[in-house]
């Protein structure tokens, strides 16, 4: 099958909105607006896009391990879903680590882990975490501060373009986060650095917890911004698929590459438009909880 078929994806997209909606439901609330702007994106990425080995991580729910420390770290780690970390595959990096809902789930839809697993998502003792950390499945690292993920991904990939390895390195961020000095830091140094083999994916939907993106701190053009900082910058529709896994081939060399998905966090679930623009979290109460379930049933 080529990779730009990507029926398969906007099929497992769909999947993904309807598990984290149900979970939505069913929980009281979750990060459903994230899970209506990127779940095109992670689906591209996970089903098309990435070069991974076969997973290596347990295909069901495992219990949460505690906090690191000496005498805890041999523990399952989060980047075993992706396979063994060998020098001519890619690697991925999330760093909104809320939208671990969507990171999950599009592992489950690429067969990296079962969908039984989800039914443990943000139960106490399990390692399917509301905020990923680098026990839970689909994440290298604990992503910390927003945009710290950018510099630990530019550190991987400088250190692996000496190593002579020919993998990618992949990460992916939420609009918000480049508001974050540390971001715009991590951009400098992967220019300075001619990293090639830096893939950036940017779900771009214009809202974060305290309203509109715009409003709180306009980061616009993003475009222009990132390619006066040396990177290759691509503008894609972040619900259309084949321009998602079509943006990954782009030529750019000596520069990392950036790709900005234009998204909606309502895309897929009308019934969020009315609460624009304040889609971070998504509570259901009961007034609501009937017509939100009708809605999932007709999914």
């Amino acid at each position: 099958m080529s990779i730009y078929e990507t029926n398969e994806v906007r099929v497992a997209a769909k999947n993904i909105r309807k598990t984290i909606l149900g979970l939505a439901i069913n929980r009281g609330g979750a990060y459903l607006g994230q899970a209506c702007s990127c779940a095109d994106i992670l689906a591209a990425l996970y089903l098309r896009v990435l070069n991974f080995g076969p997973s290596l991580g347990a295909p069901q729910a495992m219990p949460f391990p505690g906090a690191p420390s000496p005498a805890n770290m041999d523990y399952q780690k989060g980047a075993a879903y992706h396979g063994a970390p060998d020098k001519d595959r890619d690697r991925l990096f999330v760093s909104p680590a809320h939208y671990a809902s969507v990171v999950y789930c599009a592992l489950a839809e690429a067969g990296r882990i079962s969908h039984e697993a989800i039914e443990k998502f943000n139960v106490d003792g399990w390692n399917m975490e509301m905020i990923g950390a680098e026990h839970s499945p689909g994440f290298e690292c604990t992503a910390g501060s927003l945009g710290q993920t950018v510099s630990i991904a530019a550190g991987t990939a400088h250190g692996r373009r000496l190593k002579g390895e020919s993998g990618r390195v992949f990460v992916f961020l939420s609009d918000g986060e480049l508001q974050s000095g540390q971001a715009w830091e991590a951009f400098q140094a992967a220019s300075f650095y001619r990293l090639e083999n830096l893939i950036a994916y940017v779900d771009v939907n214009g809202l974060q917890v305290e309203g509109y993106t715009k409003d709180v701190m306009d980061i616009s053009p993003l475009e222009k911004r990132l390619e006066a900082f040396g990177w290759k910058a691509l503008v894609i529709d972040g619900h259309n698929e084949a321009e998602i896994v079509r943006a990954a081939e782009t030529l750019h060399p000596g520069q990392p590459m950036i790709v900005l998905c234009h998204t909606s966090s309502a895309c897929g679930v009308p019934l969020l438009e009315k609460r624009m623009p304040f889609l971070h979290f998504v509570g259901i109460g009961s007034e609501e909880i009937e017509v939100f379930k009708k809605f999932h049933a007709d999914m």
